[in-house]
């Protein structure tokens, strides 16, 4: 049995996990996630030197916490882990340095691990995970894209959001209508009693050179501005503001949207399972519209667990499992961290020398 300690602090999440692989099964030892919603819900949105400064505050007592529910010591731990990249730079070097001084005092080898590649790794939790090739909608607050998993986890992006991410629109549409931070949340709750045809809203295309659009891309921009504009005349009229019916046809562009480009992807491409997972892959609109749309096409799907669809630790320990499973996989410790970095070059993170 593989046991990894893994470490995620991308974004406004601290969370240490202890997740192991035995026999192709996926456990999770402990998962312990301090959320910081409620230190940015003033501001409407994730402040970047805040999330470091708490990161720093929080990650010695939920390495503990982790450790001690997992009833697991560090001397019993394979590998340590940690998202180096994407993600906010001073939040990504918090959980960085921590597993980097881990090992160098444990003597265990270090993986730095993609974020969008955790995310990915989400769904082996599930009681029953698809094998690869699969296509996969990564859709959240920082995220939308399409990504193919081949056999041996090669990674290729055929479609991706040009400007907001789904989740990004959400906050911002929640924020217009005077609902809590996160909006995806608030968004979901109040458009359970709105009418969902009520606002005919766009359905934005990116266009390519040759006069059409790109088939597998997405943006909410514009989507986004139809909404505010939207809220701009009903305040000119005078009239009361239709909160749940702007929430519930707003959710329902938004899930047409990503359900449609990702069945067209998955056909054109052959590809039988389409695995969905972040943040957003909790909507349970967008969850009953993307099986619904797909069974239609004999295409299966798979959703990532609930409580794993936002940031989280375990996420990451999957990835580093699921790497070790087919070869020894170790970053080195100079690796650092980046802001950005696409999906397709992972493996470089494992290379003698690192590329950042």
């Amino acid at each position: 049995m593989i046991k990894v300690l893994a470490i995620e602090t991308s974004c406004d999440e601290t969370s240490v996990s202890v997740v192991s692989n035995s026999d192709d099964i996926y456990k999770i030892h402990s998962n312990i996630v301090a959320s910081q919603i409620k230190d940015h819900s003033r501001w409407g949105g994730v402040v970047p030197e805040l999330a470091a400064r708490k990161h720093l505050e929080l990650i010695p007592f939920v390495l503990e916490q982790a450790l001690e529910e997992s009833k697991i010591s560090i001397d019993e731990i394979d590998v340590i882990a940690s998202t180096v990249t994407p993600g906010l730079v001073g939040c990504l070097r918090i959980g960085s340095i921590t597993a980097r001084s881990l090992c160098s005092l444990h003597s265990k080898p270090f993986m730095g691990i993609h974020h969008l590649e955790g995310h990915l790794s989400s769904i082996l939790f599930s009681k029953n995970f698809p094998k690869p090739p699969f296509l996969t909608l990564l859709v959240s607050g920082g995220h939308t894209e399409l990504i193919k998993v081949g056999e041996r986890r090669e990674m290729q992006r055929l479609g991706r959001s040009y400007d907001d991410a789904a989740g990004e629109a959400f906050d911002k549409v929640g924020r217009l209508l005077g609902l809590s931070y996160p909006g995806g949340p608030a968004i979901a709750k109040i458009a359970k009693k709105g009418n969902a045809s009520k606002f005919k809203l766009p359905r934005c295309k990116i266009s390519d050179k040759e006069g059409g659009f790109l088939k597998y891309d997405f943006s909410f921009s514009g989507l986004k501005t139809a909404v505010l504009r939207l809220v701009e005349k009903i305040n000119l009229n005078g009239d009361e503001m239709p909160i749940p019916d702007i929430a519930a046809s707003f959710e329902r562009v938004v899930a047409e949207v990503l359900v449609e480009r990702t069945v067209k992807c998955a056909i054109d491409h052959g590809l039988d399972n389409i695995v969905v997972v972040g943040g957003v892959a909790a909507n349970n609109t967008l969850r009953k519209m993307m099986i619904g749309e797909a069974s239609k096409k004999s295409i299966k799907v798979y959703l990532a667990p609930l409580n794993l669809c936002t940031d989280n630790a375990a996420m990451i320990g999957a990835a580093a499992l699921f790497r070790l499973k087919f070869a020894p996989h170790e970053s080195s410790l100079k690796l650092g961290i980046s802001g950005r970095f696409p999906i397709d070059q992972a493996n470089t993170l494992y290379e003698k020398n690192p590329p950042f």
